[in-house]
């Protein structure tokens, strides 16, 4: 078979349970009557049938909408058995860029067990499979932080038995008046329940100062933010009294010509005093993340924007959390509230040169682009990487031992990345938009992620256009008409191909122009033109012939070996495929060498030569065994199968078939049903 053909992932009938809801929120205190309505929303949704129940929780910036919702969600997640899915919206974030219901569709899907290569090319369609799969079960959705309410509509189930919470700044009165959402717009806590919050989050000493506990309920005009910074700052100050926090909180406000009486100049007070209390280079650090990006960071990142050393930089994101200036969502993956964030920005623009920002910011950026390239090195190491300009000075991007830790690291950035590719671009560091949607194409493409990666790629190409790079353009072709190929949307990809010809051709690049054609040889075998196919793939060879591209040439034999063998042109299929695997032995490329021996078997098995292709089979499948490849194990062992039947060996035809068909049961793929067939076929005759 072709070195990464495709495979159409199973629906399975087991779906995971999701728990995505973020952690409980600490010392939570009052919002009584807002949790009764709640609580009267589900229970009257389990006594009738008809519309989601749905409830829109608004309110200004810092009331706390986001900690009501977590917290009645975490009480009732007892009647959602069938799992809790949890999104941010990001409908008011620093940068203006918020995310598409159909980004969260699909971040939704995978959490229900859809495999990348199952979801739907069609927006629509995607929408679909998301309330097909919530149809008759009990689930909660957490909608957080929306814009309107065309950004929450395609997120809501279509049948009764789940139940969707949004909260949002806007009162969504779209939902309210067309979808019957139950409105509920938080005000300030009660003096009460402020109380009770600080007494929650400060503990005993604050009983022992009522006073001036009291003294901070006022200063915080009863904001759930401000209290829980003005609380955050109490607890890391444990000699300080609480009287003397209140002075200081006053006479920060004084300071700032504040007044207290505004809600808004409420949380600046509270912030502005909590922020003065930071040491120097955590108060840099605070301005900088806030000032130059809305994605999570971690230490590392850190480390590149303010170009400061590691262990600084982690006790600055710690002093930030205990401080409640930042939160740590987890192990080191920190974000800013989105007010925090826009203080924190307004600070830098105040006490950072503008030279300064802008220096961090491609700091921040080069960081993501070096890191990213390196481990999309890892995962192709064969392949030709595009050149990066060197980091600027402060820059320490992460370093990766081996393909498995440059996964593991794409996998944990995989939205940051895939935010940041907007970013650059909307920023206009399109150099970097391109670079860093070229580094992510490899990873995309092997999780399945052909959606992000069309959104990517596609601000990738205008990127490129705008800063007036060719090759940044061909790459972004190239890898839209990949993505559009896996999509199933044949008719857009040779148009998208010929294009990256043509500009390779004009760079005069021939190992890209041989890439390119092998992907015009997939396309045309995917759409039954045999005749191109072959044509594409020797195109292919030729010019990595020209170019010396050994490995290219390998892949290109591979391919040939496979389309000769479709044409059941055997002989030259064998030849092309011994080829191939001469050159990929000399790279040591185990992976590579798996299905050539697989195209080598099935050549052979057609050529009427079974016993040579058992042996070809049984090497692809110890390779396939090494790389723990669970499919391709099974589906080379179908292949053995046949040729064993053919080489006389039905016992061991059988014992091939039925372990193939238990990984294919283990695994829910459909092609199970078939090797079932065939087994009861032989057992019968």
């Amino acid at each position: 078979m072709p070195a990464g053909a495709v495979i159409v992932a199973p629906s399975r009938p087991d779906r995971p349970v999701p728990a995505q809801l973020p952690s409980d929120v600490r010392g939570f205190a009052g919002r009584r009557a807002e949790l009764a309505r709640l609580d009267a929303l589900r229970a009257s949704a389990e006594e009738r049938l008809g519309a989601v129940p749905l409830a829109v929780l608004s309110g200004a910036g810092g009331v706390g909408k986001t900690a009501l919702a977590v917290h009645w969600a975490h009480r009732a997640v007892g009647h959602f058995p069938d799992g809790q899915l949890y999104a941010n919206l990001e409908g008011y974030g620093h940068s203006g860029v918020v995310r598409s219901a159909e980004q969260v569709v699909r971040g939704f899907l995978a959490a229900l067990g859809v495999p990348p290569r199952e979801v739907p090319a069609d927006e629509q369609a995607q929408t679909a499979l998301y309330r097909s799969l919530l149809a008759g079960r009990r689930v909660l959705v957490l909608l957080d932080n929306a814009r309107d309410a065309a950004q929450v509509r395609p997120l809501l189930p279509g049948t009764a038995g789940c139940l969707v919470l949004v909260t949002s700044r806007d009162r969504l009165t779209g939902l309210v008046a067309t979808e019957g959402a139950e409105a509920v717009v938080l005000d300030l806590l009660s003096a009460d329940d402020a109380q009770a919050l600080l007494y929650a989050r400060i503990g005993a000493r604050a009983e022992a100062e009522r006073a001036a506990v009291d003294d901070l309920v006022r200063l915080c005009d009863r904001l759930p933010l401000a209290l829980v910074v003005v609380a955050a700052r109490a607890v890391v100050r444990p000699q300080l009294p609480l009287a003397e926090l209140g002075a200081q909180l006053r006479a920060g406000s004084r300071l700032d010509g504040l007044d207290a009486g505004d809600h808004d100049s409420s949380v600046r007070a509270a912030l502005s005093w909590s922020y003065r209390l930071l040491s120097a280079p955590t108060a840099r650090l605070f301005r900088l993340v806030g000032g130059s990006t809305d994605v999570t960071v971690s230490t590392a990142a850190g480390v590149s924007l303010v170009g400061a050393g590691y262990r600084a930089v982690q006790a600055a994101f710690a002093e930030l959390a205990d401080a409640h200036l930042m939160l740590e969502r987890a192990p080191d993956r920190y974000a800013m509230h989105d007010l925090l964030r826009a203080f924190a920005a307004e600070l830098s623009a105040e006490h950072d040169p503008a030279g300064d920002r802008a220096e961090a910011r491609g700091r921040l950026f080069d960081h993501y682009l070096h890191s990213a390239h390196a481990a999309a090195v890892l995962l192709h190491p064969h392949w030709d990487p595009i050149t990066l300009a060197p980091a600027v000075a402060g820059v320490r991007p992460e370093k990766f031992g081996d393909h498995d830790e440059a996964v593991a690291w794409f996998t944990r950035e995989r939205d940051v990345l895939i935010a940041l590719v907007e970013r650059c671009a909307a920023s206009g560091a399109d150099r970097h938009a391109w670079q860093l949607a070229w580094s992510l194409t490899s990873f995309l493409d092997r999780q399945g992620g052909w959606h992000d990666q069309l959104a990517v790629q596609r601000s990738a190409l205008a990127a490129a256009r705008r800063a007036g790079a060719a090759v940044g353009q061909a790459y972004a072709h190239r890898s839209l008409a990949r993505a559009r190929a896996r999509l199933g949307r044949l008719d857009e990809a040779p148009g998208q191909l010929r294009r990256a010809l043509e500009l390779f051709r004009e760079l005069g690049d021939p190992a890209n122009q041989a890439h390119t054609y092998l992907d015009l040889a997939e396309v045309a075998d995917r759409e039954g033109r045999r005749a191109e196919v072959v044509r594409h793939a020797e195109a292919a060879l030729a010019l990595y012939q020209e170019a010396g591209h050994r490995y290219g040439q390998a892949m290109a034999l591979n391919a040939v070996g496979w389309y000769r063998a479709q044409l059941g042109e055997h002989d030259a299929a064998v030849e092309a495929c011994q080829q191939a695997l001469e050159l990929l032995r000399e790279f040591d490329d185990r992976q590579g060498q798996a299905p050539t021996w697989d195209t080598l078997g099935y050549a052979q098995h057609r050529a009427g030569r079974p016993a040579e292709a058992v042996v070809a089979y049984r090497h692809a499948l110890a390779l396939y065994r090494e790389f723990r490849d669970r499919y391709y194990e099974a589906d080379t062992l179908t292949h053995l199968a046949e040729a064993l039947v053919d080489a006389g060996d039905q016992a061991e035809a059988a014992r091939s078939w039925r372990t193939a068909l238990g990984i294919l049961d283990e695994l829910g793929h459909p092609d199970a049903e078939r090797i079932r067939q065939r087994l009861t076929a032989a057992d019968g005759s």
